[in-house]
C-alpha cells in the first residue's frame, strides 16, 4: 500500500521535509522575497495564484525528489492544485517519490500568558476527509510559544494533542508544531517546559499511534533525544524559524536525529527573474546543504 511505503519513508529514509505552505498573511512577505512586491496583485485570489506557481516551480525542479525531499508540507490551495495536469499530492508522490502532507491550522490567537494558541478549526473534519481522498499522508499545526509559561506552554500542547487525536482518526499522521520563537528572552527556559509538557503528552498516547513532532532548533545540541528516541514519535523535524539557511544548517547539524523542515531557510535564494536553469541550480545547492545538515550520524 502506497500510506505503508510512505510511512517506511517518513520514519527511516534520510532526507528532509519542504514546507511549502504559506498561507495568509505570511504570503505576501513570500512573494517579496521571491521578487514579487505587492503591487503585482490586487486580490488574494491573484496572490495566491503567483504564490502556486512558485510552488508548482519548485516541486517540478529535477532536484526536488524523494531522494533527498522526503516529505513536503503544502497549504490547502497548494492541495487542490495541480502539478503537471495531475493533483498536487498525486504530483508529489507519483512523479516526485514525495509524501504529501497539508497544513491544517487556520492561524493563531492573540498571545495570552506567553503564547498564542491557535484559532479554531471548525471545518477540520471535512478538510481532513477531502485530503485522505487526495491522497495526503499527514498533517501540520503550528502554535508559538514567546515566554518559558508554564501554564501557557501546558495550554499549547494540550491544544495540539487534542487536535492530533482528531486527525489520527481519519488515518493521517499529525505533525505538532508547538514553535519556541528564536526571540524568546528565555528560549532555553521555555524548551525546558515544552520539552516536559511534550513527554507528558507523548506517554498518554494510545498504543499503536505515532505523531510527528515539528520543534525549534534547541540551543542546547541534542536537547530534544529522548523525544527522537520516544516510542510514540515518528520523526522529530526542525523549523528553521527565521535563521538564515547557513545559521539554521548549522545548529541543526548538532542535533543528530533531527531533521529538517525547513520554509523559508530553503527558498530563501530563489527570485522570480531567474531562467529556469539558474533558478533549479540554485533550489539543487539549497536542498544538498539542508540534506547535508539532516543527515549528520552520531
Amino acid at each position: 500500500m502506497a500510506n505503508d511505503k510512505m510511512m517506511a519513508q517518513i520514519r527511516g529514509q534520510d532526507g528532509f521535509i519542504a514546507a511549502l505552505d504559506q498561507s495568509g498573511g505570511s504570503t505576501p512577505g513570500a512573494l517579496r522575497l521571491y521578487g514579487i512586491p505587492d503591487n503585482a496583485y490586487s486580490s488574494d485570489a491573484e496572490m495566491f495564484r503567483l504564490m502556486h506557481q512558485m510552488r508548482v516551480r519548485i516541486m517540478t525542479a529535477p532536484a526536488f525528489a524523494g531522494a533527498k525531499v522526503i516529505a513536503a508540507i503544502l497549504f490547502e490551495g497548494t492541495m487542490d492544485g495541480r502539478a503537471q495536469e495531475k493533483p498536487v499530492p498525486a504530483f508529489l508522490w507519483e512523479e516526485r517519490g514525495v509524501v504529501p502532507f497539508l497544513k491544517v491550522d487556520k492561524g493563531l490567537e492573540a498571545e495570552n500568558d506567553g503564547v498564542s494558541l491557535m484559532k479554531p478549526v471548525p471545518a477540520l473534519d471535512g478538510l481532513l476527509t477531502r485530503a485522505v481522498k487526495l491522497g495526503v499522508f499527514g498533517t501540520k499545526m503550528r502554535s508559538v510559544i514567546n515566554l518559558p509559561s508554564k501554564d501557557g506552554i501546558a495550554a499549547v500542547v494540550a491544544q495540539q494533542f487534542d487536535v492530533a487525536a482528531q486527525i489520527a482518526e481519519h488515518g493521517l499522521m499529525p505533525i505538532i508544531e508547538p514553535e519556541v520563537s528564536i526571540k524568546s528572552p528565555d528560549k532555553p527556559g521555555a524548551e525546558a517546559i515544552l520539552l516536559a509538557e511534550l513527554t507528558g503528552n507523548l506517554d498518554a498516547v494510545p498504543d499503536g499511534r505515532r505523531v510527528m513532532l515539528k520543534l525549534t532548533i534547541p540551543d542546547v545540541p541534542d536537547f530534544y533525544s529522548a523525544l527522537t528516541n520516544h516510542k510514540r514519535v515518528a520523526r522529530v523535524v526542525a523549523l528553521s524559524g527565521g535563521y538564515t539557511r547557513v545559521d539554521a544548517c548549522k545548529r541543526l547539524s548538532a542535533n543528530h536525529g533531527m531533521i529538517a523542515s525547513f520554509s523559508r531557510a530553503l527558498t530563501e535564494d530563489l527570485r522570480n527573474s531567474m531562467s529556469d536553469a539558474e533558478f533549479d541550480a540554485t533550489l539543487a545547492k539549497s536542498i544538498d546543504e539542508i540534506y547535508r545538515a539532516s543527515t549528520v550520524k552520531v
